[in-house]
């Protein structure tokens, strides 16, 4: 296809990106995180995030999530986040499966979870016969495009820690959020008091491959274990690493996010005035969610490729990626309007 609004994971790898793999590709390396592409990586992720930053890599998002978890959790607890988290819509179960946790989902309109939603969940501490609430997990940014603010992520981190439970963070898109917020990744991860956290790069540019980032060294103890037994340490982990460090060298990932972001941007400010078009949700990153006439969404779908969020309300979402051009955006609004009207 030549232009996709379905996902930020239809675009390919940026040049940088990729060049850096190429140049990766050259000589031998230890394997298994053993290797200086790795080292330089795990150097840049602690004078980003701090000193005593653990991080380690994995294959996918689902992976580093469900690590996350593995890592703070025992199958007697229980993990609190939205309903329409990717924890527990988009990852088939295997939160549950492989920590052997239960999920208790809060219902929000936006995506994002609060502490008077978080507060009605945190019940049964001490009774045997409940699971015990361990972990709120958010994402940054939501699946419904929006966005946390520094103090609203600390207010969950505060009562999450109240109740010694900690805080987890799905950072897919952690670099929109960190683009549209203009503030640091360590301001809305770590100083606002995230525990551990899942940070990507597929979505903005990578090729493959995540990170997990423990604020806490406590709780990396044994992770290395955790990892292996999930079958995720990477014997080539240079090929990780490297994308990594061209993704966060002068700002790569930032560039890119922003360019993403500002597509979306002009894609909702195209649509304003069409008939029958309802944007149902805040533009804060590179996502646009509407509501259209089914009609309309299957005319336009035999020309662009787009995923409907909710059929019971004709619900849509479009997704802008780094590589997205204006020319796209006319385009599909263009085919938008000629159907409407």
């Amino acid at each position: 296809m030549e232009t996709s609004f379905g996902s930020d994971n239809h675009s390919g790898v940026h040049p940088k990106v990729l060049q850096a793999l190429t140049d990766a590709n050259r000589g031998y390396c230890l394997s298994y995180e053993e290797d200086s592409y790795t080292a330089k990586a795990v150097e840049l992720f602690r004078s980003i995030f701090g000193e005593d930053t653990h991080t380690y890599f994995a294959f996918n998002g689902t992976a580093a999530n469900v690590l996350c978890l593995q890592a703070l959790t025992r199958p007697h607890h229980a993990v609190v986040c939205a309903r329409t988290a990717h924890l527990n819509r988009d990852e088939c179960g295997a939160p549950e499966r492989f920590t052997g946790c239960k999920l208790l989902t809060a219902e929000t309109p936006d995506g994002k979870l609060r502490p008077e939603d978080v507060l009605p969940l945190l019940t049964g501490f001490g009774f045997q016969h409940h699971v015990q609430p361990r972990v709120v997990s958010i994402s940054q940014v939501t699946e419904l495009g929006t966005v946390y603010r520094p103090e609203e992520i600390k207010a969950l981190a505060d009562l999450a820690h109240s109740h010694n439970m900690y805080l987890h963070m799905d950072g897919s898109r952690l670099a929109n959020a960190a683009a549209f917020l203009d503030v640091s990744f360590a301001d809305m991860t770590r100083n606002a008091g995230v525990d551990a956290l899942s940070f990507g790069g597929t979505k903005n540019g990578m090729l493959m491959g995540e990170a997990v980032v423990f604020f806490n060294p406590a709780l990396a103890h044994d992770f290395l274990y955790i990892r292996k037994q999930s079958m995720q340490l990477f014997s080539k982990s240079r090929f990780i690493a490297a994308q990594y460090l061209a993704y966060l060298k002068d700002d790569l990932w930032l560039e890119n996010a922003r360019h993403a972001n500002s597509m979306a941007q002009y894609l909702a400010e195209s649509l304003e005035g069409l008939p029958g078009v309802q944007i149902t949700q805040k533009v804060e990153s590179n996502a646009v969610f509407a509501i259209i006439p089914k009609d309309v969404y299957k005319k336009l779908a035999e020309k662009h490729f787009f995923y409907i969020w909710d059929e019971s309300t004709g619900e849509v979402r479009w997704m802008c990626s780094y590589n997205t051009q204006k020319s796209h955006v006319d385009a599909f609004v263009n085919d938008l309007k000629t159907i409407l009207l």
